[in-house]
């Protein structure tokens, strides 16, 4: 027979080849079963089959409702994540100065305690400056040790000068005064003298009179003449006195002027006083600032050893010997393994029930089914699409509702050995089904 006339199968239906003769009735089956007259085994074998089916669907139906049953017993009071992660501190170290890099004393992934020594820097400029500045504190301290010299000779040459310039004045005004009784006297005797004098004149002349007259002798003539001549002398000499005493009185007045002068010098003494305890103070105000830079220097030549500030493990360390460090750039990092807590981002349809201090279930990935507990700590206040470089903006362009994340800080309890910032991690919390959402 050849292959065009041979019958072309249908899908979906059995091929069948007919000869002549052969009756058409259907095949038992074909799909057409209702056309095929029913026989006793036949029935029989359809209410089998129907049977089973009927018990392996109920039993099915069974299954599937005590599976998922309890898993909604199982899950009923919980929310559950696996988009969790073990978070911690990495504390970045710096030097506080800058220098050269002289010795590095750990290695990466090393243990330190808190205070052990990480980095040395060369401190030989460092000391110099504290050199230099222990210097200026001791010139500092020397100048106010002459100021005080100094105030302490002011207070006691004022004293002494006051004292000098009183007695000075009380001497020349006591001068002065005797100056003037000098003077006075003086011009008593000039007038004495002058009285003599007038009187010597007036006997002189009678004499004269008396000897033109023969009346006296030459010898009375004579000592009437000299006579005359002791008043007159005497006036001059009361009159030179009379200078004299003047010129004192003039000598004793310029001498009160100058103990006037020493005296008012003298007055100005709390004045300069005033100035010395001026200058002390800013001779000790230069010993304290020169005090505070060499505190400086010292701070600063301590910084040049790079102490842990907290006890960890070493990572990402990039200083090398013979490297500039310098404070705005990191030398290596510390990560505390006991401070580690557990940040879980929840949908924001789970945490309508969650409160800080409910329970938690912990599994980290590391640890296999090992299961660990804690509480929750806080939640935050925004989800975390909010803290992103570019946060989303529903308002412009056609809006998508993405359900968000909020994130969840957990405790963990007990020992936290093991756990390193970064670790995956499933969290379950325990909430109260029966409280009202918030």
């Amino acid at each position: 027979m050849a292959d065009h006339d041979r019958p072309t199968p249908i899908d979906g239906m059995r091929r069948v080849s007919v000869r002549p003769g052969d009756s058409l009735a259907p095949v038992a089956g074909d799909k057409d079963e209702a056309s095929v007259p029913s026989t006793p085994s036949t029935k029989a074998a359809k209410a089998a089959r129907f049977g089973r089916a009927t018990i392996v669907l109920a039993a099915l139906v069974a299954t599937a409702t005590v599976g998922g049953g309890g898993a909604w017993l199982a899950g009923r009071g919980t929310e559950s994540t696996d988009d969790a992660q073990v978070e911690g501190h990495v504390v970045s170290v710096s030097a506080r100065t800058s220098g050269q890099i002289a010795r590095v004393l750990v290695k990466d992934n090393q243990l330190v305690k808190e205070g052990d020594v990480l980095v040395e820097l060369d401190a030989t400029e460092l000391a110099a400056r504290e050199d230099a500045a222990r210097a200026d504190l001791a010139s500092a301290k020397a100048a106010a040790q002459a100021a005080r010299a100094q105030l302490a000779l002011t207070e006691r040459s004022i004293s002494a000068t006051m004292k000098q310039a009183r007695g000075e004045l009380t001497h020349a005004s006591a001068g002065l005064t005797g100056s003037r009784a000098t003077v006075a006297q003086a011009q008593a005797d000039i007038d004495m003298a002058a009285s003599r004098l007038r009187l010597a004149h007036v006997e002189l002349a009678r004499a004269q009179k008396l000897f033109a007259d023969a009346a006296i002798s030459r010898a009375d003539l004579d000592a009437q003449q000299a006579a005359f001549d002791q008043a007159t002398s005497a006036l001059t000499n009361a009159r030179a006195r009379l200078d004299s005493a003047s010129a004192g009185t003039s000598g004793w007045g310029g001498a009160i002027e100058i103990a006037s002068g020493r005296m008012a010098a003298a007055g100005a003494g709390p004045d300069q006083l005033e100035v010395g305890r001026a200058n002390v103070a800013l001779a000790d105000a230069h010993v304290q600032q020169t005090e505070v830079a060499v505190r400086l220097a010292e701070i600063a030549r301590s910084y040049a050893v790079i102490r842990a500030p907290l006890s960890g493990v070493v990572a990402r360390r990039v200083a090398e010997p013979g490297q500039t460090a310098s404070p705005d750039r990191p030398l290596l990092a510390i990560i505390p393994q006991d401070d580690v807590w557990i940040v879980a981002n929840f949908r924001e349809d789970q945490i309508a029930r969650m409160t800080p201090g409910q329970p938690v279930k912990l599994r980290i990935d590391a640890f296999g089914r090992r299961e660990l507990t804690g509480s929750v700590d806080s939640i935050a206040g925004a989800s975390g699409a909010r803290f992103a470089l570019l946060p989303p903006d529903n308002a412009s362009g056609n809006f998508i509702k993405v359900t968000q994340r909020i994130p969840v800080l957990v405790r963990v309890d007990g020992s936290r050995e093991g756990l390193r910032p970064g670790m995956s991690a499933y969290v379950t919390v325990v909430v109260d089904a029966r409280s009202p959402a918030r």
